[in-house]
């Protein structure tokens, strides 16, 4: 049977409330851990499968929904709050925080009843809090005040033409999103490379980074402290390339890999600001691709299945790319030795 259950996780009580930028980043890293169970194994080799889940937080720590496939309740519930304890216990970013409620909110039969009602017809628009509202228009015109420092691409590099399906007003959100997003990128990098010089290890080695997990992971082993710098600078490089007149395609592999981790960055703050629909962002962001990018090599690298295709040796991802650049160095932090 399956059954929807609900649990709250709470922040240190004597720690400050979580701003915007963290309580994007909490709802990445649990929604990530989350996703990767594909079973959990209850008393006496019960299984228990995850269906589906959500993740919302808040100033004072995170709601999470989760629908669990169970043959009894109390299985559901117990397994649920022992998976959520133990991963707050293993991220290291999430140590302290607590299980403050976990339990049963509907039944597979109440679940079925609660879908049947919703397809009877709507009895009146559904009214959204005042408080909502207010914090959802200051959302979203923050994403249209850091549109104007995206001076690199116009917005028909976001598919807006007169008449066209994408508008002004949704390109403009979309561009200001790329710019909340190298914010949060570089932000969360500081707390990556923290993270790598007191473990002083690897990627490999550490539970759960911020951005270096969204790289392709078959080169874990050598995202170190000193590539995590390399990036965040490479992240400087590539914020003020995008308030600069001109665009060049990425200069080098390193930047290209930080602008594909920003745009998943701008894709959390647009649904955040719930400001444009996300069918159209992803066509929106198809279109920018087309503008951003000279080719998908850098995409090419988290395929896996060809690791001969590429230099394995990250180093190499921070050398100028002489097709866009004749300069020696992008940076004179991002030189090698060689």
């Amino acid at each position: 049977m399956e059954y929807q259950l609900s649990a709250e996780l709470t922040a240190p009580e004597d720690g400050p409330d979580l701003d915007a930028l963290q309580q994007v980043g909490v709802v990445a890293l649990l929604d990530t851990r989350l996703s990767r169970l594909a079973g959990i194994e209850g008393p006496d080799g019960v299984e228990i499968t995850p269906v589906e889940h959500t993740v919302h937080a808040h100033l004072g720590g995170a709601n999470v929904s989760w629908l669990l496939d169970a043959p009894a309740l109390v299985f559901a519930e117990d397994a649920t709050r022992a998976v959520l304890e133990q991963l707050l216990e293993e991220t290291e970013l999430l140590r302290g925080w607590q299980v403050k409620h976990c339990a049963v909110t509907a039944t597979d039969d109440q679940l079925e009843s609660a879908l049947a009602a919703s397809a009877e017809p709507d009895e009146g628009p559904i009214e959204i809090d005042p408080q909502d509202q207010a914090e959802l228009a200051e959302r979203r015109q923050r994403l249209l005040d850091a549109s104007q420092y995206l001076s690199a691409f116009d917005l028909d590099a976001f598919g807006f033409t007169e008449g066209g399906d994408v508008t002004e007003q949704e390109a403009r959100y979309v561009a200001g999103a790329l710019m909340h997003g190298v914010e949060m990128v570089t932000d969360e990098l500081f707390g990556d490379i923290q993270l790598l010089e007191d473990e002083d290890a690897t990627a490999v080695d550490v539970e759960a980074l911020w951005v270096l997990d969204e790289l392709p992971q078959q080169y874990a082993d050598q995202y170190t402290a000193l590539f995590a710098k390399q990036l965040l600078v490479t992240t400087a490089v590539l914020g003020y390339r995008l308030t600069q007149e001109e665009w060049t395609a990425p200069l080098c592999t390193a930047e290209a890999l930080a602008l594909h981790v920003v745009k998943s960055r701008a894709e959390l703050e647009l649904d955040l600001a719930e400001a444009v629909p996300e069918e159209r962002v992803t066509e929106i962001l198809a279109h920018f691709d087309d503008y951003a990018f000279p080719d998908g090599a850098h995409e090419e690298l988290y395929d896996v299945s060809d690791l001969d295709a590429f230099d394995t040796d990250v180093v190499t991802w921070f050398r100028p790319d002489p097709r866009y650049t004749d300069a020696r160095g992008l940076h004179p932090y991002l030189t090698d030795e060689d």
